[in-house]
């Protein structure tokens, strides 16, 4: 048997949350909600749809190597120059590039526990040394022990912000104060996915870190508020020496065509962006009341889902939901086994969600 690298057998190969087929398949039901990965209940904007229609007649042709037209929009969306912008696979092909890029056996990257997994999954496919630290007790980030976590070894820290699965943020003074300790020479990773959500206005203007030159790079991605999840488009800002280095390592047609064709047009829609932060904002606080209703502890969010505290058995509360059609995720593969991520839905959606809850807990 060939050999491999040492760092493979470290590597958990990722989970993703059950697929509505499969529970459909498996239990015999016909009308499945899935509110486990933090998808847009509302779906893209129609005028993604319609331009994926158009798209599909050339997809017989390679896809635009160099992302030209999706990064002339988002040089006008972000206002910061198209050098300063790389597009991925998702936002998660571009933490695999910063890993290639940077990362050799023996360095350490830092991260927050919990967290967003694909972090370590990028540090130990490159044979660095994964450093968490736990988060604080109202599950925001401790960057105060973070940045007293970084070493001489230290290459990235990673700031998921708001936080997988926490939905918490840090505040625009925070990551301030946080980056006059790093040393210049570690990379400061801003992964804001849910940014789009967020309504608290102490959020960071994270653009700006880049502008000044900061050694910090900004994720963000259409698969959540942009309802685009099975596309894979995500895209970095950062300076221009950081966006050459990782274009070294990108592979050439890294995304597909439908996806930019669609990612533009997405972008274009503010009302359906704005119908989708609106139903997000309602769906949030109808969840808040109802789990005080049901005494039931959770974690006010700046994101598209809740973390809560079940007081119970959370593979257990996670089967008897799924047997009634109704997918959640489990708080045990983050290390808090009473706990469930529930992502927030439509309106319909979220009263069968709590109702399949009441009757899952009352039993």
């Amino acid at each position: 048997m060939t050999k491999i690298r040492d760092c493979i057998m470290s590597i958990k190969p990722y989970t993703p949350g059950k697929p509505i087929e499969e529970v459909e398949r498996e239990y015999g039901l016909a009308e499945v909600i899935k509110m486990a990965s933090n998808e847009s209940p509302l779906g893209p904007s129609p005028k993604a749809i319609e331009a994926l229609r158009e798209a599909a007649a050339k997809v017989h042709i390679y896809p635009d190597g160099r992302c030209y037209y999706l990064k002339q929009e988002l040089e006008k969306y972000l206002d910061i120059e198209e050098k300063n912008i790389i597009v991925g696979n998702g936002s998660d092909e571009i933490i695999k590039l910063l890993a290639e890029t940077y990362l050799n056996p023996g360095d350490e990257v830092i991260m927050a526990n919990p967290s967003f997994s694909e972090y370590a999954f990028a540090a130990q496919l490159m044979g660095a040394k994964i450093v968490e630290v736990p988060v604080n007790e109202d599950y925001t980030h401790d960057l105060a022990a973070m940045a007293k976590a970084v070493t001489e070894k230290t290459k990235i820290v990673f700031i998921c912000n708001p936080n997988n699965p926490t939905g918490t943020l840090v505040t625009k003074e925070e990551v301030g104060r946080f980056l006059k300790t790093v040393p210049d020479e570690v990379i400061v990773v801003l992964d804001e996915a849910y940014a789009e959500y967020v309504e608290d206005q102490n959020y960071p203007d994270s653009i700006e870190y880049v502008k000044n030159e900061e050694n910090v790079v900004v994720l963000r991605t259409f698969s959540k508020i942009y309802g685009l999840a099975g596309l894979r488009a995500g895209y970095g800002i950062a300076r221009e020496d950081i966006i050459n280095l990782l274009n070294r390592v990108r592979e050439p047609f890294n995304v597909n065509s439908m996806a930019q064709c669609a990612a533009i047009a997405g972008l274009k829609d503010k009302e359906h962006l704005e119908a989708s932060f609106s139903l997000n904002s309602e769906g949030k606080r109808f969840l808040y009341d109802r789990f005080k209703e049901m005494g039931l502890s959770y974690v006010p969010t700046e994101a598209n889902f809740i973390f809560v505290d079940l007081a119970a058995d959370c593979r257990e509360v996670f089967t008897a939901m799924l047997k009634k059609g109704v997918i959640v995720r489990t708080g045990d593969i983050f290390g808090y086994p009473t706990f469930i991520r529930v992502t927030i839905g439509t309106v319909d959606q979220n009263e069968r969600f709590i109702a399949t809850l009441k009757e899952v807990l009352d039993k």
